[in-house]
């Protein structure tokens, strides 16, 4: 096991371990946990300090048990506790995709566990936001209160229309009413999907930029067709300053493979060639992504995107060439 786990993940997967598999050695508890049995024995130390009793053993045939006659107490949590233990372990641990998978990883198994016994009320949100989660984090990703976001995903389960307190940017908060569909978390960012009717409109905003928020006793239903993962790469794909329209010389399939649905929509033109369809507010950083696109390909829009191609083009020809001609003085200095 090599995932980035939190302290507190890798303490309670170590508890599960060692409860299923008394006697456990530190090395094979390090060895599960993919650390050193240094760290192994700090998490154990980590249950003892939250109260449980680990027992240990030296010698040959020694190793770790939890004491005669534990009997946990029952797990107490908010509905905002819950969801903030979700939080942690996401932000730490991206491999929790299907928690149904007997042969899942286990820290998502030991999370599994622990929402199974929390009540519905408390479990069923967490849960949620669980299950419409990506992997691998974006830089400079925040996580947004476990407060406001336990709200956000109540007023979603309980179809209840929200007031928002919402910065757009510093200094610029401002009031809007919605109706909230779901939470979503992409790549350690957390959105809300929701109706604006200050604006009329479908939104998607960020949850970390929620200053404040109200539940107004107003039913809030989402759409019948409501596809959250899609609406959130939909949005993310367009809207943005500069548009973006790529020919591809191969089937949509395989563009899709190649580029994620938040740049862009590839649309067939016919069975060989394909037009991607999309927007950017930052054009250098847009090419840098398309070099993923195995087969030739041309940017036909925007002249600000064509701009960037060809200034990468320029840099990588120039690190080409002075790569040889070192390689060329190397070989003249040799020879004399």
């Amino acid at each position: 096991m090599t995932h980035d786990a939190s302290p507190t993940a890798r303490a309670l997967l170590l508890l599960e371990l060692i409860q299923s598999s008394p006697g456990i050695t530190a090395e094979r508890l390090a060895g599960r946990l993919g650390v050193s049995e240094r760290a192994a024995r700090r998490y154990v130390g980590i249950l003892r300090e939250a109260g449980i009793p680990v027992e240990s053993e030296r010698g040959r045939y020694g190793g770790y048990r939890i004491g005669r006659g534990l009997r946990l107490p029952p797990l107490m949590f908010t509905q905002a506790e819950a969801l903030g233990l979700v939080m942690a372990v996401l932000n730490g641990h991206h491999d929790l995709a299907d928690p149904a998978d007997p042969v899942a990883d286990p820290v998502g198994r030991a999370l599994g566990k622990i929402l199974r016994v929390l009540p519905e009320a408390v479990a069923g949100p967490a849960a949620a936001v669980r299950s419409l989660s990506t992997r691998h984090p974006e830089p400079g990703a925040r996580t947004p209160s476990p407060e406001t976001t336990a709200v956000l995903v109540q007023a979603c389960a309980g179809r209840r229309r929200l007031r928002l307190g919402y910065r757009i940017r510093p200094g610029d908060e401002r009031v809007m009413e919605v109706d909230p569909w779901a939470v979503v978390v992409r790549r350690g960012r957390w959105y809300l999907l929701c109706w604006s009717h200050t604006r009329n409109a479908r939104r998607v905003l960020r949850v970390d930029k929620v200053a404040g928020v109200e539940v107004l006793d107003v039913p809030a239903a989402p759409p019948a067709d409501l596809d959250p993962a899609q609406m959130l790469e939909d949005h993310l794909s367009a809207g943005w300053r500069h548009e973006v329209e790529v020919v591809v010389d191969a089937p949509a399939e395989a563009v899709a493979e190649w580029i994620p649905r938040s740049l862009g929509r590839p649309e067939p033109i016919d069975a060989t060639t394909t037009r991607l369809v999309g927007s950017t507010d930052e054009p250098d950083w847009y090419v840098r992504q398309l070099t993923a696109i195995r087969a030739p390909f041309r940017i036909v829009g925007s002249r600000e995107l064509r701009e960037a191609a060809e200034a990468l083009g320029r840099r990588l020809l120039q690190a080409g060439s002075q790569s040889a001609g070192s390689q060329r003085a190397g070989s003249q200095s040799a020879g004399s």
